[in-house]
């Protein structure tokens, strides 16, 4: 049976459309502007004579970003803090919110009041410096992947899933053929959770490529820079020769072309650093909706 849509409907339906396609050019171009202007002539982007295809087109950017060994090196030590550290993070927080969802955990409501005191309160910036220096960890890659390995807010909602997911009877059936507590969680949770294992993923990936304070407070040797600090010097010498610039002087020739390829590497780094978590969702999509909203409800 074929329902027939209303005057009504249709209307709403277009005014959706309409809207829909509104928030989609605004959220699109920004995105698209960067990808023009990294391969277009600084001065007519600068200029804004570019709007919708590149013009003067060059891969300059491009070139000069993969010949500085500062950012390669910068894009190396992201992808290694990102991928070890997403790994410690589910390492840490899937047996934590599954324990937490056992309802014959002992402890449980005690632990999990624990937890959640570190969402309200902590020691501040100071006291965790310390904390961090007296155990060796300052101007060491480590503190990248071992600071945060958890939070309680991904805990609950990974506890969440397990409670609302993962049927008791499951357990019993385990316990009835001698499965221990370790193995179902290995063989029989795990399996059913890809879900929120997709979604923790993405999570935590984003946050660690995204990673900035951290390296800001805790690093000091320019071997363990991340992306995202290299990207901060760039922009900082970018403006620092712009105000040069507007002294003048004999060297202005120079720093005007100086100024020219750092406005191109900035844009091209931008998409260089935007496709690993943008080629990253695709394959989490059809998890995120369901993980996101299984897990949302907090209690």
């Amino acid at each position: 049976m074929v329902i027939k849509e209303t005057r009504a409907d249709k209307t709403f339906n277009a005014i959706n459309y309409v809207i829909l396609s509104i928030i989609l050019v605004i959220c699109l171009y920004p995105v698209l502007f960067v990808v023009i202007a990294s391969v277009s002539n600084p001065d007519l982007v600068n200029a804004g004579k570019v709007w919708l295809i590149p013009k003067d087109v060059s891969l300059n950017g491009y070139k000069a970003l993969f010949a500085n060994k500062s950012i390669v090196r910068g894009y190396l030590n992201t992808i290694l803090y990102t991928v070890t550290g997403t790994m410690i993070n589910l390492a840490v927080t899937l047996p934590a919110g599954y324990a937490l969802s056992r309802k014959d955990f002992v402890g449980r409501k005690f632990f999990t009041l624990m937890f959640m005191f570190t969402m309200f309160f902590s020691g501040g910036l100071i006291p965790t410096f310390m904390v961090v220096k007296k155990l060796g960890l300052y101007n060491n890659p480590l503190v990248m992947v071992v600071l945060g390995a958890t939070s309680m807010t991904n805990i609950i909602i990974t506890r969440t899933f397990f409670e609302t997911n993962i049927p008791g009877e499951l357990r019993e059936a385990a316990d009835i053929d001698g499965c221990s507590n370790t193995k179902f969680f290995f063989k029989v949770v795990l399996p059913l959770s890809t879900s929120i294992i997709a979604v923790m993923t993405l999570f935590f990936a984003v946050i660690h490529w995204n990673g900035y304070f951290t390296a800001l407070i805790y690093l000091r040797d320019d071997a363990y820079q991340p992306l995202q600090i290299v990207m901060r010097e760039i922009l900082m010498k970018s403006q620092f020769t712009a105000e040069m610039l507007q002294q003048g002087g004999d060297t202005a020739g120079l720093l005007q072309e100086e100024l020219r390829t750092a406005e191109q590497i900035k844009y091209a780094l931008i998409v260089v650093a935007s496709i690993p978590v943008m080629a990253l969702y695709p394959f989490v999509q059809k998890h995120f909706v369901k993980g996101v909203t299984v897990g949302a409800v907090k209690g």
